[in-house]
């Protein structure tokens, strides 16, 4: 006899008896029975990627080890030309039974497999034999030549079938997208709520062809795993590898389509709550373009308050949808879920208190109208136009043509100059002082200053220019010329020509300029000649006469 095989017999009588003598000392069930609130695993014995039947385990030998030792020993056997696949017995005894080719086993069967099958153990044992007996049969016939020929020459036909497909799927969508184009986009036309455009055609046309596509590309997937499966599970070596490939992509969809069903009710209700608040949100924005255009008009709001406000109504609607979706999200009332909620919850609080200020201060700084853009202002010690307003920052370009970049909290807590506010409709004043000396007359002073304005041109007529009267110092007078301009962009061009046409003006009367510094009288007053104003290398300048002509 062989050895081995006792062997193996003894040692699984052995832990069998084992488990029954602990059951019946710890008052469970007896020998072999197995206890009702047991747990009873079980393990296919496959053979070629078929499964036979299962079998259970033990603790010392699990289902797994014991389904991987009898499918081994089938294949063995079956691949072994001297065993006589018809002469499978069925040996029978008091406390198990067992499945023979000759002298060899092949397996053994206990009261607690028939049980665990609910049915007797000599029945279970003859269906055993029967399916082991058919594996072996199968296992030679599908290993001859002409056999895995036929397999072949069907492999090659489901390549070519499915490369035909493909191609055939690829034309179909083709000739459906020229259909479509002939037929529906001329008749696609904008969905229009009064003024406001609610769907562009443009995006239902996309939709249908992005409609087209996932439908050619799911044919082509499933096209593509049925052929797979097909080839592979035509050879006994890779029918396996087959199934659990199989396995692997349909599993997921199970539990997805299993999930899908268990959540249906609720995807449905956010599915409807996703496409209202997206149309709702739709409006919004038709809206407040619409204000920002000057389409629609509401008392006491500015236009460029549109899209600032569209932004907060947005967060508003949005918050509120998350809200009333939350107890719908799959998943939402596990540990999980809570954890990660917190966390985030947490890291926002913790690195967002700067960015939230920054967005209040944005905000507050809007509605504040502080300035908007193209304004020309100085905040701090910057000034520049403003190119850009942002949730957290503003930009501005400086009259040296440079990008800075300022907090809109920053902007807050200080102070802002806006020059463009007022210079439409009052004019913006540009000033400039002069020091001269007592023995000059302040009539013939002042009469000179509104000269020099008004041969600067951009200064404006109306309103009048003026001159105010600083410090009578030590050495002489201050005063200080004051005239209007309407564009705040020209304000620096406009004190330098201003600047140049009081020196003009002052040298033509031969009146000496004492600021900043004077310490006594010199002997000639320091001005310059008019036949010296353009001295090399100055160009001399087209009188009025020389324009004209």
């Amino acid at each position: 006899m062989d050895l081995k095989r006792i062997g193996t017999s003894l040692c699984v009588l052995l832990a069998a008896m084992s488990i029954g003598s602990t059951a019946v000392a710890q008052g469970a069930a007896p020998w072999g029975e197995v206890h009702p609130d047991a747990e009873i695993v079980t393990a296919p014995v496959e053979v070629d990627g078929r499964v036979l039947f299962n079998v259970r385990g033990v603790t010392s030998f699990p289902a797994e080890a014991r389904a991987a030792a009898i499918a081994a020993r089938i294949e063995r056997y079956a691949s072994d030309p001297t065993a006589d696949a018809g002469v499978v017995q069925v040996i029978d005894s008091t406390t198990h039974t067992a499945i023979n080719i000759g002298d060899k086993v092949l397996m053994t069967l206990f009261d607690a497999d028939a049980r665990v099958e609910q049915t007797e153990r000599e029945d279970l044992a003859i269906a055993n034999s029967e399916r082991i007996s058919e594996a072996i049969s199968d296992y030679r016939r599908e290993r001859t030549p002409e056999v895995l020929r036929k397999h072949a020459v069907e492999a090659v036909a489901a390549m070519l079938a499915l490369a035909l497909l493909v191609a055939l799927a690829i034309w179909l969508t083709r000739r459906l997208h020229v259909l479509l184009a002939k037929r529906l986009r001329s008749r696609i036309n904008d969905l229009e709520i009064q003024s406001f455009e609610i769907v562009r055609a443009e995006r239902i046309w996309a939709a249908l062809r992005a409609g087209v596509s996932a439908l050619r590309f799911l044919a082509i997937l499933a096209a593509s795993v049925t052929c797979l499966d097909f080839v592979l599970g035509g050879f006994p070596w890779t029918r396996g590898f087959a199934r659990k490939l199989t396995d692997v992509l349909v599993r997921p969809l199970k539990i997805m389509g299993e999930a899908l069903v268990a959540y249906f009710p609720d995807l449905v209700f956010l599915v409807v709550l996703a496409l209202v608040v997206r149309f709702v949100l739709r409006l919004i924005r038709l809206f407040f373009d619409a204000v920002a255009r000057g389409e629609v008009s509401m008392e006491d709001f500015e236009t460029e308050w549109a899209w600032p406000t569209y932004k907060i109504v947005r967060v508003v609607v949005v918050t509120f949808a998350v809200i009333v979706a939350y107890p719908y999200i799959p998943g939402s009332d596990s540990d999980a879920f809570k954890g990660i909620s917190l966390l985030v919850g947490v890291i926002v609080s913790l690195g967002s208190s700067s960015a939230i200020a920054n967005l209040v201060a944005g905000l507050m700084i809007t509605y504040r109208r502080a300035f908007k853009l193209g304004d020309r202002v100085m905040i701090g010690d910057i000034t520049g136009d403003v190119t850009d307003i942002h949730a957290q920052v503003t930009h501005l370009r400086t009259l040296k043509n440079e990008e800075v970049t300022i907090a809109n909290s920053q902007i807050l807590n200080g102070h802002v100059v806006n020059y463009s506010s007022l210079a439409d409709e009052n004019g913006l004043i540009v000033h400039s002082k002069v020091g001269i000396g007592y023995e000059t007359p302040w009539r013939q002073v002042e009469a000179m200053l509104l000269i020099a304005v008004a041969r600067t041109p951009g200064l404006l007529a109306v309103p009048r220019p003026f001159v105010l009267y600083g410090e009578l110092g030590d050495f002489c007078v201050s005063y200080e010329i004051n005239a209007y301009c309407n564009d705040a962009h020209a304000m620096q061009r406009l004190h330098a020509q201003l600047q140049r046409s009081i020196l003009d003006v002052f040298n033509e009367y031969g009146v000496q300029i004492m600021t900043p510094n004077y310490e006594a009288d010199p002997l000639q007053p320091k001005v310059v000649d008019k036949e010296r104003w353009y001295a090399a290398p100055a160009v001399c300048e087209p009188t009025g006469d020389a324009i004209a002509k």
